[in-house]
């Protein structure tokens, strides 16, 4: 048996584009996902804390240090430039590494920089 837990939250950031020609997906600025320990092409979750939209879809890496957030393709339907999101990734494992487990959290300040690395206790 596997259980499912939170492996990451990028915990409000602000959409800085929104680009419905593109081919899906969201774009992060790199630091950002490194923090998370998110991958590309990972599979998330993005809770739009404006509108209470919430989808899910996968990541591209954007440029490193550029704050950028941009929701691409259909998910550029759910968020406008401005909109304040929250981003998460999962994990599965055993309960009994689920038991050890601690998720990251990366928490943000002005222009998307990361502001501090947190575990969940």
């Amino acid at each position: 048996m596997e259980v499912t837990l939170l492996k990451a939250k990028i915990h409000t950031v602000t959409v800085t584009e929104a680009n419905v020609a593109y081919n899906g997906s969201i774009t992060i600025d790199a630091d950002l996902l490194d923090a998370a320990g998110i991958k590309k092409y990972e599979q998330v979750y993005i809770n739009n804390a404006v509108n209470g939209s919430r989808i899910m879809t996968y990541v591209l890496p954007g440029k490193r240090g550029s704050g950028e957030v941009c929701m691409n393709g259909g998910a550029a339907l759910h968020a406008k430039v401005g909109d304040t999101v929250h981003i998460l990734s999962f994990v599965r494992m055993s309960p009994e590494e689920a038991d050890q487990y601690q998720p990251v959290l990366v928490f943000t300040e002005g222009n998307n920089q990361i502001k501090s690395i947190e575990k969940y206790q």
